[in-house]
């Protein structure tokens, strides 16, 4: 690991100040993806910014139609929340099958979210319930947030300070977990919205990171059963392929696990 100077601000403004000053500086919440590749010597930041322990980062709050998550609360403090397990259970359950205990009390929701990571669990979950992303400047629809692999709206120097979940109807999640990693090889989080809308994402399967998949809403519209699925077929173009799977592997797993998802949420 290259050297580095680590900060750990009190307050969202004195991070983004601290941002400003170094030459090549990056912020840090749970760490699982910065620190590996700076292990690597893959990434050399000049400033490492902690703002995994800024109070007004960390909390959870739902009224009748929103579930806010703050970006640097903890997967374990997610799955703890009573009020997550009675509005969106789905993001419990989520949540439990996300990486081992070690990862669930370092890990925070806005970290994942922010990286993009083409594996990881909580993008299929914001981009299905059509969350709203709070940063700093704004606030970013969930649908114009993830860009691609890796990429997302984020400016450089923006930090997510929450997400904002439309309480659903109906919603659920099931992941096919890499052995190895615990990542998603795929997973799937369906969701029928209060609005009558039907979203279905795939997370683990798609070159380009999270996505939708409207061949399974438009099944799920018109009939809400995992019996719905049974004729479809998803196509394995830009799906990955690895040696964990192959592409036409993953397309049948975003079938059957929107088939579970669907099960789950019932």
């Amino acid at each position: 690991m290259y050297s580095t100077t680590y900060h750990r601000p009190a307050t969202v403004d004195e991070a983004v100040a601290l941002f400003a000053k170094g030459s090549d500086a990056k912020y840090l919440a749970g760490g699982h993806t910065l620190l590996p590749v700076m292990k690597q010597r893959l990434a050399a930041p000049s400033d490492v910014i902690d703002i995994a322990r800024i109070p007004t980062l960390i909390g959870i709050e739902a009224s009748s139609e929103t579930l806010t998550i703050k970006a640097a609360t903890t997967y374990f403090d997610i799955l703890s929340s009573a009020d997550v397990k009675r509005t969106i259970p789905a993001i419990a359950h989520l949540t439990s099958v996300l990486g081992d205990p070690a990862v669930r009390y370092r890990g925070t929701i806005g970290g994942s979210v922010a990286t993009n990571d083409p594996t990881a669990d909580y993008p299929a979950a914001v981009l299905a319930l059509n969350a709203t992303v709070k940063t700093n400047r704004r606030e970013i629809p969930a649908d114009a947030f993830f860009q691609g692999l890796f990429t997302t709206a984020l400016e450089n120097d923006e930090i997510i300070t929450a997400i904002a979940f439309p309480i659903p109807e109906k919603a659920g999640y099931a992941k096919m977990r890499n052995p190895a990693s615990r990542f998603a090889l795929t997973a799937v989080f369906v969701a029928k919205l209060k609005s009558g809308e039907i979203r279905v994402t795939a997370t683990g399967a798609s070159q380009d990171g999270v996505m939708r998949v409207p061949v399974i809403e438009q099944a799920l519209a018109a009939n809400w059963s995992a019996a719905a699925l049974e004729g479809i077929t998803i196509s394995e173009e830009g799906l990955m392929a690895d040696i964990h799977g192959t592409s036409d592997y993953r397309a049948n797993l975003i079938k059957v696990m929107a088939q579970r998802a669907v099960a789950a949420a019932g």
